[in-house]
């Protein structure tokens, strides 16, 4: 096992190494890029995105536009990001749906749960509904949409037992993500809530202040919580990818070639970083057996009673967002029945 914990750890920087970044251009350039995000350095997402700026300055040129990076949280947790990039504080930011969602509400859509049974549905749903949907959207609040990126699906992580029904949250303390359709997933299978930035939930796991979590496991393993747990559930309950977004102000005063340049690069990006993610998930469960963690993936009996629990969040995030986002989930429901035969 400890062999395999190091071959998974070679391959993750080995399938890297052709994103090496060539040096910052020395003269500076005549556009400039601030992109921060709570990705950790030396991970798939800080990866992505130094390759994405090496694509970028290379294709328009380093001395026409620098894309500086800023990960691990340097310029504060998610909501703050997402907050500075829409008041033009820093240009660009990279940052999970629900944290981007404070921005454009509409994005909770994506976040509910148990709306995805697999990758594959959620590609579909995002490449061809959300981001043609939303692409105005973004624009309405003072962003653009840039690319998507991989987080994954996200499952519970527990000190004392496996989650298997909901009955085993009810009464406990978990934290969760700054957002109210997660919250509201808690609440709907009895647990408590406790709303933590990302930059700020290991504290909180280390000191017992919360029972447990919920995070895609390569987030989990990449910031160390599985560290403050026993059991790990694969629930797959909630898909989060993340976005990468620019203020628009900013944006709409690049060049024409510029903007097409930032756009295309990126979603170019798209499947590569979806599919590296998603190939390393087998060897990131063995990283957790071999930490001490017992994991359990859930039945199909076993997701049936989650679904019931949750059904109603998504009546919910309707009637508290309005008319554009029920459409939204309305357009998104069909595109997910057709996908699976009328079913």
């Amino acid at each position: 096992m400890r062999t395999r914990r190091h071959t998974l750890a070679a391959l993750l920087a080995s399938s890297f190494l052709f994103l090496t970044v060539a040096p910052a251009f020395a003269g500076g350039a005549e556009f400039s890029i601030k992109l921060a995000t709570v990705a950790p350095d030396n991970t798939p997402w800080s990866e992505l995105l130094k390759r994405y700026k090496k694509r970028v300055e290379t294709k328009a040129g380093k001395e026409r536009i620098e894309v500086k990076l800023f990960l691990g949280g340097m310029l504060g947790d998610e909501n703050e990001t997402v907050t500075k990039c829409k008041r033009g504080q820093i240009q660009a930011v990279g940052a999970s749906t629900g944290a981007m969602a404070t921005a454009v509400p509409e994005l909770n859509v994506v976040e509910l749960p148990f709306l995805f049974r697999n990758a594959s549905e959620a590609d579909a749903v995002i490449d061809e509904v959300i981001t043609p949907m939303l692409d105005p959207t973004f624009r309405k609040y003072g962003l653009v949409l840039g690319f998507w990126s991989e987080n994954g699906f996200r499952h519970f992580g527990t000190k004392d037992k496996f989650v298997k029904s909901p009955d085993d949250l009810k009464g406990r303390k978990m934290r969760s993500q700054e957002s109210k359709v997660h919250t509201d997933m808690y609440e709907a299978l009895g647990a408590s809530p406790v709303p933590i930035p990302t930059t700020e939930a290991l504290t909180a796991l280390q000191t017992g202040t919360v029972d447990g979590f919920d995070q895609a496991t390569l987030f989990t393993i990449a910031a160390n919580w599985h560290k403050t747990v026993k059991f790990f559930t694969i629930s797959s309950h909630i898909y989060q990818p993340a976005i990468i977004a620019y203020n628009k102000e900013w944006f709409d005063k690049l060049p024409a070639d510029l903007q097409t340049i930032l756009i295309e690069e990126g979603r170019l990006l798209q499947g590569k970083g979806r599919g590296f993610i998603r190939d390393i998930l087998p060897g990131l469960n063995d990283i957790l057996v071999k930490d001490g963690l017992q994991v359990h993936e859930l039945t199909d009996a076993e997701r049936v009673k989650f679904e019931a629990a949750t059904k109603l969040v998504r009546k919910k995030l309707g009637d508290r967002q309005g008319a554009d986002t029920q459409a939204l989930i309305k357009t998104v429901e069909a595109k997910l029945s057709a996908l699976r035969g009328g079913k």
